[in-house]
Parts: C-alpha cells; sequence; structure tokens
C-alpha cells in the first residue's frame, strides 16, 4: 500500500478503545502528540456529546498555541453536523475560551465519481463545519490480523487530508498550522457548482450543490497544494 506522503514519520496513539472515545483520553492524546513533536494530528473518531469538553478545548488550544495542526474525520451518520453537534469540534465553549481554534480542519468523505454520488452516502455534512472532502470510499488499506482490505469512512478521508498536509510541511516546514490549512482549502478542486444527493440514510434523493455541504465545496487536491505552498 502507497500512502501520500513518503518522508513522513507516524506517531500512533490509540486513545479510543470499543466504543465512543472519552473526553480525557482525547485531551490527552493531543498534549502527548503536541509534546512529542507533531506537526499534524489525524483524529478518526467522534460522538454526539462531550461530558468533559472543557479538558479537550484546553488541549485544542494548547494545540493551536504551539502550530499544531488538527485534522478530523467528520462522521459517517450522514447528517448536518451544523444542525447536530459532533465532538469534538473547533467551537470554544468552555470557562476561559472563546471563538473557534484556527487550527483545525472538518474533512467529510467523496466517492469516486465526480456527478450526483461525489459525496459518499454516509457522510457527515455542513456548510459551516466541514472544511473539505477527501476520498473515503473503497480505500485500501490495512486490516487486523496482517491484512488488508477496502475501508470506507471519512476515518479514511481525513487521513488522506493529514497525507496531503504532511506532504506540503516536507517541502515547507516553515509553515505555520494556519497557513497549512489555507494551503489545503484555498488549492482543493472546486466542485461547488456540482449537483449532488445530500447523504441520508433515509430513503430520499434530495439534491443540492456541492457547495451546500462544506464551506470550500472543494475535495483535497494534493499536486495544487504544493503549487499554491509555493
Amino acid at each position: 500500500m502507497d500512502g501520500v506522503a513518503h518522508e513522513v514519520e507516524i506517531m500512533v496513539l490509540r486513545s479510543v478503545p470499543d466504543g465512543d472515545e472519552r473526553d480525557k483520553d482525547i485531551a490527552n492524546a493531543i498534549i502527548y502528540a503536541v509534546d512529542n513533536g507533531a506537526k499534524v494530528i489525524n483524529m478518526s473518531f467522534g460522538k454526539g456529546h462531550s461530558p468533559a469538553k472543557e479538558a479537550v478545548d484546553k488541549a485544542i488550544k494548547y494545540a493551536e498555541d504551539n502550530s499544531v495542526l488538527l485534522i478530523a474525520s467528520a462522521g459517517n451518520a450522514s447528517i448536518n453536523i451544523d444542525k447536530i453537534k459532533q465532538f469534538p469540534n473547533r467551537h470554544y465553549t468552555t470557562s476561559g475560551l472563546s471563538g473557534e481554534a484556527k487550527n483545525w480542519v472538518f474533512v467529510g468523505a467523496s466517492d469516486r465519481v465526480k456527478g450526483l454520488e461525489l459525496p459518499a452516502s454516509f457522510s457527515n455534512y455542513g456548510q459551516k463545519n466541514v472544511d473539505i472532502f477527501a476520498p473515503g470510499v473503497r480505500i485500501y488499506s490495512t486490516f487486523p490480523e496482517n491484512e488488508y482490505s477496502e475501508l470506507d469512512g471519512t476515518s479514511m478521508a481525513a487521513p488522506v487530508v493529514s497525507g496531503v498536509a504532511a506532504l506540503v510541511l516536507n517541502y515547507y516546514p516553515d509553515l505555520t498550522a494556519v497557513q497549512l490549512k489555507d494551503v489545503l482549502i484555498e488549492s482543493a478542486t472546486d466542485f461547488g457548482k456540482t449537483k449532488v444527493v445530500v447523504p441520508t440514510e433515509k430513503d430520499v434523493k434530495k439534491k443540492t450543490k456541492f457547495k451546500k455541504l462544506s464551506n470550500t465545496g472543494g475535495v483535497v487536491n494534493a499536486y495544487e497544494a504544493l503549487k499554491y505552498a509555493e
């Protein structure tokens, strides 16, 4: 299997057991990664509640203060996360913090086609909260017991964006997290005017323009990201 970025080191942190992650574990994992030199943190988890959000907010702010980019999967429930909250997220809502983390990227999953089925049928979306889409359908990847398999999910899409971010940093290591996010967003392939089927768990074929599903209407593009960074 060939990944997006070759000349990178990967720090593997398992912070989620079976079931939903605990906020304290997520916060500790982010802090540990920052303290041990991570520049891009890929986060493949999410849930509909956050009992200890203050701890997570502090960890996200710690990453922001240390110029570490946080890239998170938007989720696989076919919901609009502008209306139904997904945690963790970029919004600071706890004591002493306000506004949004500028180092946060929410990633939806795109399919292999460019027409109506461009957004993966399972992907969460949101014109305000989802930043970019990336391939997340039939992604060939590692699997337990020394196997490989084709997998679907925004947890496959987020690592694509993380890989592109790592690739760009490999050539332009002085970029800040905010600049790196800007590179990813501004260089995305624009499918904003493409009419697509809105992801839904129900047997409903509602259509809209792709730009209504994220704030860029774009799909990550490694080649264009490198050109934009230059």
